[in-house]
């Protein structure tokens, strides 16, 4: 058994001139269905609730403006359910709606909730179809966030493959638009060879994520140990050859040693609300020795915050090496800084279970 995350973008759900939205998503559906019935699980990561709801209101291009957006996406994202539940019941399956934000993802309660939801659904098997909540959510509709979506969702319920559906057919060593040199990109090993990888932003008017938000979605995931495949969803054959085992478009390999749900969660999920800036030492302890951050080692903190929120962790470069959950609030930090004892233990700021390395 094989448990998929599929993400299919904005511009292969709009339809062509050989094919209507409701042939496409027929077809995705006569193959997962297919996956369903050999027993693998499958989560559905689906954008086009604004395209949809700009076909809908017959608009000849995507609106800018957030508003105009947010109301498409409210009219898109009824339509865009309604096609997928009436053909999944065609082939004897039900299917479940997930709406999410990144800000309710950067909640850990709300995301072992979500998880836990995702899980349920998968173990009766049922299709949830996930999308971000374009209606409340600003910053997908202005960055393209479901490719990075989807990769967190593929880390919340430890998936096998996420596979990346788009409108091409690899990653290119450069702009193939451009360039006539570009070539094709068949396997990423490793996350040094896909820091490596300097492409222009591709995208279309009607999508969203270009090719930058889909390497970030490849490095959450391949860092959790999950394979991952982008591919060339424009016919939607592909999406039945790569459930069966074939592998096309780009590969990105696993890393043999996944970091783990709860550090995918520390490094991805959550927004920091400051920055917490160390002396070499405590770099250094952090980076080679796994230790937890004392107040000792902090030189400054910016922004303002609580305690038991997320920071970011600065070394004394200005290089962010690490992101973790702070112990003390940034005041605390700062009066500590101020009035540092030598006859008393330092006290706590990170501890190393809530301190996630974000460089190599």
């Amino acid at each position: 058994m094989t448990t998929w995350v599929i993400k299919i973008g904005t511009s292969l759900l709009r339809g062509n001139k050989k094919h209507t939205t409701f042939d496409i998503i027929n077809h995705y559906c006569s193959y997962i269905s297919r996956a369903q019935q050999k027993g693998d699980k499958i989560v559905l990561v689906s954008s086009g609730a604004v395209g949809l709801g700009c076909h809908k209101m017959n608009f000849k291009i995507r609106p800018k403006e957030i508003i105009s957006l947010q109301a498409s996406a409210a009219i898109g994202q009824l339509h865009l359910m309604a096609l997928y539940e009436n053909i999944m019941s065609k082939f004897g399956y039900n299917v479940a709606q997930i709406l999410l934000t990144r800000s309710e993802l950067g909640s850990r309660n709300s995301y072992k909730s979500a998880s836990q939801t995702l899980k349920k659904l998968i173990e009766w098997n049922v299709i949830p179809i996930v999308n971000e909540n374009d209606i409340t959510s600003d910053e997908e509709l202005k960055y393209g966030d479901n490719d990075t979506l989807s990769a967190l969702v593929a880390t919340a319920i430890s998936a096998d493959q996420l596979i990346l559906l788009t409108d091409i057919d690899h990653l290119y060593s450069s702009d193939p638009k451009t360039d006539s040199k570009a070539k094709p990109i068949k396997n990423i090993n490793n996350s040094s060879e896909l820091n490596k990888v300097g492409l222009a932003n591709q995208q279309t008017s009607w999508g969203t994520g270009g090719i930058k938000t889909k390497l970030i979605a490849a490095k959450i995931a391949t860092e959790s140990g999950i394979k991952v495949q982008l591919a060339d969803g424009r016919n939607p054959k592909t999406l039945g050859e790569l459930l069966d085992g074939k592998e096309l478009g780009t590969i990105f390999h696993p890393h043999p040693k996944p970091i783990g749900n709860r550090k995918s969660w520390l490094s991805h999920a959550i927004k920091p609300v400051g920055e917490i800036l160390l002396d070499h030492g405590a770099s250094e302890a952090i980076k080679n020795k796994g230790a937890s951050l004392l107040l000792v080692g902090v030189k400054k903190v910016s922004g303002n915050f609580i305690s038991n929120q997320p920071v970011k962790v600065i070394n004394n470069k200005g290089e962010e090496i690490a992101r973790g959950i702070c112990s003390m609030s940034s005041d605390a930090i700062k009066i500590g800084i101020n009035s540092k004892s030598t006859t008393t233990g330092s006290p706590l700021v990170i501890h190393r279970d809530v301190l996630v390395l974000t460089t190599e």
